[in-house]
């Protein structure tokens, strides 16, 4: 059988650190190339595959539709090269990756998941940091994070993993106690309970709900997701929290208050990491895993 001609493997690498960092700067100083340099190694591969990989303006670097279609088919075969190279290697090691994550979403959304991940990928091992201030540490102690913010740092490489909206959340007694249509009245005796990453949620939802004015006996405040809910069903005041945590908690002892009304949540879950740890085996492998299992 006749050998198969192989695309330059120099070029295949600076394509696809163009596409993973985002940038063709980012991409050169990983390679420590001249801006040209790599562009001849771009030019090389699109001469020997017969298409434009990326349109060139304003020394702006944007993928093509078949630029991002050779990406896709490719991508996962480099991947499992590195792989299977690495897999004769004598020096086997684990890959060892920090994240921070918040514990309800670590316990709720990643860890039903994690099996998955570790069947594709057993040598990863994730180190987790449930500890405050995940944000100013990721590229410090932290390889990558699971943040709550309502945008990241756009120094940070980011993904947005959700969309949510925010409920009241309390016992189902305080419920039927309260009504079922918004009171001042009523809210004002209550006590509300705010996650501490979430600042600005009670705001949202009672400027919402058309009461501005309200000034609840008391707001306290969480840095567990996970204790906060247990507050609210334990009576001890009205959560507002996220509807899909709310869900996945499943606790019966819980309802939402006022569940016809819609809030949407000044706050998303984000995977960051700094741009050139995505050159990293254990944080790529970690973020096209969360990419793709739509956690």
């Amino acid at each position: 059988m006749p050998t198969r001609r192989l695309p330059p493997l120099r070029a295949l690498e600076a394509f696809v650190r163009i596409v993973r960092l985002g940038s063709a700067r980012a991409a050169a100083e990983e390679l420590a190339l001249s801006p040209s340099a790599l562009s001849r190694r771009v030019a090389n591969l699109e001469e020997f595959i017969g298409k434009k990989l990326f349109t060139r303006a304003h020394q702006a670097m944007q993928l093509t539709d078949d630029g991002r279609a050779f990406y896709d088919a490719v991508s996962p075969h480099l991947e499992a090269l590195a792989t299977a190279v690495e897999d004769q290697s004598e020096n086997l090691t684990l890959w060892r990756l920090h994240l921070g994550v918040l514990p309800l979403f670590g316990s709720q959304r990643l860890f039903p998941r994690l099996a998955e991940l570790r069947k594709l990928h057993p040598r990863l091992h994730i180190d987790m940091d449930t500890g405050p201030h995940l944000e100013t540490r990721v590229g410090d102690t932290l390889d990558c994070a699971i943040l709550l913010v309502r945008e990241p740092d756009p120094g940070f490489h980011s993904f947005r993993l959700d969309h949510n909206r925010v409920y009241a959340i309390c016992a189902r007694d305080l419920t039927e106690e309260i009504g079922e249509e918004p009171s001042m009245e009523a809210l004002s005796r209550q006590t509300f309970l705010v996650h501490q990453e979430m600042p600005e949620s009670f705001g949202a939802w009672r400027n919402a709900m058309g009461l501005n004015g309200l000034e609840p006996a008391a707001v306290d405040h969480f840095d567990s997701g996970q204790l906060l809910l247990e507050a609210a069903a334990q009576g001890l005041g009205i959560a507002i929290m996220h509807d899909d945590h709310f869900r996945r908690a499943g606790d019966r002892r819980l309802a939402l208050l006022y569940p016809e009304r819609e809030v949407e949540s000044p706050y998303s879950y984000w995977f960051v990491c700094r741009p050139k740890a995505l050159e990293t085996r254990p944080v790529r492998i970690f973020y096209e895993w969360l990419v793709h299992a739509g956690l």
